[in-house]
């Protein structure tokens, strides 16, 4: 039997010369790119780059200017469970009577009104997913009094409580600590590659995430490219990407974008005000 041919499987995610504007503002030009089912993509770029808007395109929450985008074969559609949301962060009071496991049983039945019938299939589920993300010694806390890193747990167990097929997270490292941010990345890596879960997960900086992608997707000035890191984090690439002299130098490991003329550096995947010299310590 002839093997597959992998041109042929059917991408996760498709956007087919995507562009979008908000008035007159156009915030993506022609995007055409294609993830393939259970590539663990990072979707990195400067502040206004587009990088959610890609996000909430894939969930249906915006619709393009002109183009298309698919989910699995089909024109997206708002609602579907195929596709899992993680967002920045949750932010709650310390007295918010809400337990860890509430907040992550919303992901079953949270667009629905009304109280959920309790039920001990449900219950299995919650305490199944908690259990997987490690927030099961907490399931029974408020959740204004845990931490940051414990909550995006529960936000990533809320998200995958339905068994998606792909799972987008907006800058899940936002409001977390080095350490934090480390067990998130490698619990997102070991789900994506234990039940093949495509990731689109956004952040401005690569160097936390190289060791876990497949796949980069660099947005700037409206446009993107997909490839691995060292296809895309070159300075070739990135100098026509931005319209404008860039430089990628990797030191100790990580990776420090310039922009020129002056080799003034990046921070956080932004370029930097010219002749505004910032920390480039592991930022890209």
């Amino acid at each position: 039997m002839d093997a597959p041919n992998p041109a042929a499987v059917e991408p996760a995610i498709a956007f087919e010369a995507v562009s979008v504007a908000f008035g007159r503002r156009e915030v993506l030009r022609g995007l055409d790119f294609a993830v393939a089912p259970g590539s663990f993509v990072g979707v990195i770029g400067p502040n206004g780059a587009g990088k959610t808007t890609v996000l909430r395109l894939a969930l249906g929450l915006v619709r393009p200017t002109r183009g298309a985008v698919r989910v699995l074969g089909q024109v997206v559609h708002r609602g579907s469970r195929a596709l899992g949301y993680v967002p920045q962060s949750l932010a709650a009071e310390p007295d918010l009577p809400l337990r860890a496991r509430d907040l992550v049983g919303l992901g079953l039945d949270g667009e629905r009104w009304g109280l959920p019938l309790p039920s001990r299939t449900r219950r299995r589920r919650i305490d199944a997913c908690l259990e997987r993300v490690g927030a099961l010694a907490y399931a029974d806390e408020p959740v204004g009094t845990l931490s940051g890193g414990e909550r995006q747990r529960l936000l990533i167990g809320q998200a995958l409580l339905t068994d998606p097929q792909i799972l987008l997270m907006d800058e899940p490292l936002a409001n977390l600590d080095i350490r934090s941010g480390r067990a998130v990345i490698d619990l997102i890596a070991t789900i994506a590659r234990e039940r093949q879960v495509t990731v689109l997960f956004v952040s401005h900086d690569v160097n936390p995430l190289v060791g876990v992608l497949d796949q980069v997707l660099y947005l700037a000035d409206g446009r993107a490219v997909l490839g691995t890191v060292d296809q895309v984090v070159r300075s070739d690439v990135l100098s026509q990407l931005y319209g404008r002299p860039v430089e990628v130098v990797r030191v100790q490991g990580h990776i420090l974008v310039f922009a020129g003329p002056d080799v003034v550096p990046l921070e956080h995947g932004e370029l930097a005000a010219h002749g505004r010299t910032r920390s480039t310590a592991g930022h890209a």
